[in-house]
């Protein structure tokens, strides 16, 4: 029975050619499955994964000894891994291009286990680069975990009409969820934004159902988001005389209300 040799690389087909250097074998020659195709994080904000190859040796080729894999192991960690700044022994240039004698060069960060703690540190990174002094506590129960920000540049974090707010959120929901079987319902707030937010929305709401209830034609709002639309819906679920649907396909999606038939009404 033919031996298997793992690779790792920081994609498929850097595992296959690092493979096929330590074996000495053309990749087409080459028989293996793919274990993991790996990922680059989210924008760079959280770990990457590397991608890893199962190679099935031909029968006459000689299995490696253990000094042997020993060595392919080291040269996978040094074509593959960045070498951290605390690391001993490296020399002038390595440090350098890893920014750890330049304070303006690239910086080197580690993230938690923890997705609560991970979604903290990447707010925290994205939050440092556009704004100074603020700082972020977190909130956590049974359905949303939310992370407030306070200090620094509340406008700017904030955005127009809170775009900039919903992009950030999107960030850190992805990073928070993306190995999280149970998805868990994130928000961030800065400055105590997102009640403000809540409270116009209802009024908003309120106002528009009155309308279509007088005039007897559906109100569109805006695109809006997945938290903002459910504000309304909420807002509106006792409001006898009118219903609320969502329309359009993406993450901002329109919201309708509907006024009610009078008798659908009296029901």
């Amino acid at each position: 029975m033919s031996a298997k040799l793992e690779f790792k690389a920081k994609n498929v087909d850097k595992a296959v050619k690092l493979a096929s250097a330590e074996l000495n074998l053309p990749k087409n020659e080459l028989k293996y499955e793919v274990l993991s195709y790996g990922s680059s994080g989210i924008f760079g904000l959280s770990r990457t994964k590397k991608a890893k190859i199962r190679v099935q040796l031909p029968e006459d080729t000689p299995v490696p000894d253990e000094k042997a894999e020993s060595a392919i192991e080291d040269r996978i960690k040094a074509d593959d891994i960045r070498p951290s700044n605390d690391r001993v022994g490296l020399d002038t240039d390595k440090k350098k291009a890893n920014g750890a004698d330049d304070p303006d060069g690239p910086k080197q960060f580690s993230f938690s286990d923890d997705a609560t703690e991970m979604g903290r540190l990447v707010l925290q990174r994205i939050v440092d680069a556009i704004t100074a002094d603020a700082r972020i506590s977190v909130e956590k129960d049974a359905d949303r975990l939310l992370f407030n920000v306070n200090g620094g540049n509340a406008g700017i974090l904030i955005g127009k009409r809170g775009q900039t707010l919903d992009a950030i959120q999107a960030i850190v929901n992805k990073v928070v969820n993306k190995h999280n079987q149970n998805r868990t319902r994130v928000l961030v707030d800065i400055e105590g934004y997102l009640e403000t937010r809540k409270e116009n929305l209802e009024k908003m709401a309120l106002r528009l159902a009155e309308k279509s209830k007088r005039i007897g034609k559906p109100m569109t709002l805006g695109p809006m988001n997945a938290y903002d639309r459910r504000i309304v819906h909420l807002a509106l679920q006792d409001f006898s005389a009118v219903q609320t649907r969502s329309r359009g396909d993406g993450p901002l999606r329109k919201l309708v209300i509907l006024p009610k038939k009078k008798n659908a009404a009296r029901r």
